[in-house]
């Protein structure tokens, strides 16, 4: 599939740019618990682990591997610094895609892609003594699209979340793992239907909701920046904001980016001039996730 090819083409490209230098290599985990659609899962446990670490998932884009997002990104490495652990899964799709599209995988311990990552954090919780209260996604392209499926459906597992280059949840929703209307920007919702679409993905869960940061590129044409306004009404609608924000900061953390925050548990950082291939801001990251 065109669209596809060029999703992975861009973020490939954007970050075999990067190194990592982390002090160990990833170990895969299995029979963690159900795992319908067979993801694979990659632990990287840094030579000192904290007593009771905070425990990262983080997520490829399309075309992408486990090994390649830990290579690329620089979470390993701050979990050498800092002592948490970092969870790589790896999709199971035979584009490398991450199926965010299907009923299952959009619903609360439904199945699809979702549980058997999430069956991973909760292996990882038991077995490794992460803190329960710090287990955090992040993603990029099709990976920060599973970020947004993650603390949509599973609230009660991830306290906050990092989207880069996403989509809202829901919006590939259908038969297909390419949603071409959400992809190109068309797909358009009030607040109050993004958000009722993110409350059924736990229905009758009233719990606290997972902060969220979402961060995409004005020229992003793979999936089209305007997806990135219909982010802003689905978090905005969740957490009771306003969708004006309460303050706006330039060139944060960049020049040419914007910060936009619209209350503690949100904001949305749009970078100017920045295409699909969004360079991951790790550091950013983890002061949102508190680490």
């Amino acid at each position: 599939m065109v669209f596809r090819s060029l999703l992975t083409f861009l973020t490939v490209a954007a970050l075999t740019a990067l190194g990592n230098a982390a002090a160990g290599q990833l170990q895969q985990i299995t029979n963690f618990g159900s795992n319908p659609t067979n993801v694979g899962i990659y632990l990287y446990r840094p030579p000192n682990v904290a007593a009771s670490p905070a425990l990262i998932v983080a997520m490829h884009y399309c075309g992408g591997t486990a090994q390649a997002y830990f290579t690329g990104t620089q979470y390993a490495n701050l979990a050498d610094q800092r002592g948490f652990l970092v969870i790589y899964p790896d999709a199971p799709d035979s584009g490398n895609c991450w199926d965010v599209h299907t009923n299952a995988t959009l619903t609360h311990n439904g199945g699809g892609d979702s549980l058997g990552i999430v069956s991973a954090v909760r292996y990882a919780i038991s077995t490794y003594n992460v803190d329960p209260n710090r287990v955090f996604a992040t993603g990029t392209s099709s990976g920060a699209m599973m970020t947004n499926v993650l603390a949509g459906a599973y609230p009660d597992v991830f306290k906050a979340c990092s989207a880069f280059a996403g989509v809202p949840y829901g919006c590939f929703a259908g038969p297909d793992m390419w949603n071409n209307a959400c992809a190109t920007g068309t797909l358009s919702k009030t607040a109050q239907q993004w958000g009722d679409l993110v409350r059924s993905g736990y229905p009758g869960y009233s719990g606290a909701r997972p902060k969220m940061q979402i961060w995409q590129g004005t020229l992003d044409t793979t999936l089209n920046y305007n997806n990135f306004a219909e982010g802003i009404k689905q978090w905005t609608n969740i957490f009771g904001y306003s969708s004006n924000p309460t303050s706006v900061t330039q060139n944060s953390p960049l020049p040419n980016w914007t910060r936009s925050v619209y209350g503690p548990n949100f904001q949305a950082i749009s970078a100017a001039g920045v295409d699909h291939n969004i360079p991951t801001q790790e550091n950013d990251v983890l002061a949102w996730f508190g680490l």
